[in-house]
């Protein structure tokens, strides 16, 4: 019974019958259907938002619906699609689903095997090696594909520059990694490099200026648009979260 039963559990039946019944009086029961039944929370939800609230000029986000009944799907799709037509889009499509689904080591195989003739220095996936190694713990891998991006405009406040940033210091070049960290800050943006940061800080015992980092970043929430929150919500959580530890820390100190 769905969320434990009780009320809820009848609100979950009226909700699907209206989504069921408003699709096959649209004709549209053979798209919607089996997604009401086996997801009925979720698909009457996204019925709603992409079959009602749409035609009424109300945006709907746009979500991969076999990606969530199926979450293999997609590579399996991306596996065909390289077998029977090998192009190096295909194989870089794969290699990114492969990474994104945790599959690190496929991923960094068809990485390296594409970095070849006039592929040999494709920016997306430099960039996507360096993700990968650091992933698996390969620093050292990290800071000369790094380094070959670092001058263009896009690298400077990339996830990639993050990850150089972060090889620097997990190979004991804390110096030049602070340089890399002070080169991503800025006031009202780039929250997610300022958030690292303040770990990077924190990890080094400088706990007051990592206090600092974390509180100016939500000081400047009030100060932000709502879209500007809420795309950066996750790294106002943890720099909330780290403030939270770095005072337990202090108690426990003073105490």
């Amino acid at each position: 019974m769905y969320f434990g039963g009780g009320n809820y559990y009848y609100l979950i039946l009226i909700l699907e019958a209206f989504c069921i019944i408003h699709s096959l009086r649209r004709g549209t029961q053979q798209k919607w259907l089996w997604i009401l039944i086996i997801i009925p929370v979720f698909g009457s939800l996204y019925y709603i938002y992409s079959e009602i609230l749409a035609n009424r000029g109300i945006r709907a986000p746009k979500i991969n619906v076999e990606a969530v009944i199926n979450p293999g799907a997609k590579i399996k799709r991306l596996e065909d699609e390289v077998r029977f037509t090998d192009t190096f889009a295909n194989r870089v499509k794969l290699a990114d689903a492969y990474l994104e689904a945790g599959l690190t080591d496929k991923a960094l195989e068809i990485y390296k095997n594409s970095l070849t003739g006039a592929f040999a220095e494709n920016e997306h996936v430099m960039a996507q090696l360096i993700v990968a190694y650091f992933e698996k713990g390969l620093y050292n891998e990290v800071i000369p594909i790094a380094q070959k991006l670092y001058k263009l405009p896009q690298f400077a406040r990339s996830k990639a520059h993050i990850l150089y940033a972060k090889s620097l210091e997990f190979t004991y070049q804390e110096n030049l990694a602070e340089n890399e960290f002070k080169l991503m800050k800025g006031r009202y943006s780039y929250f997610e490099p300022r958030y690292e940061y303040g770990m990077f800080l924190t990890r080094a015992g400088r706990d007051d200026d990592a206090w600092q980092i974390f509180t100016d970043m939500l000081n400047e929430q009030s100060q932000l648009s709502p879209v500007e929150r809420k795309s950066n919500k996750v790294w106002f959580a943890k720099a909330k979260d780290e403030l939270k530890k770095l005072s337990a820390a202090k108690k426990t100190v003073q105490g």
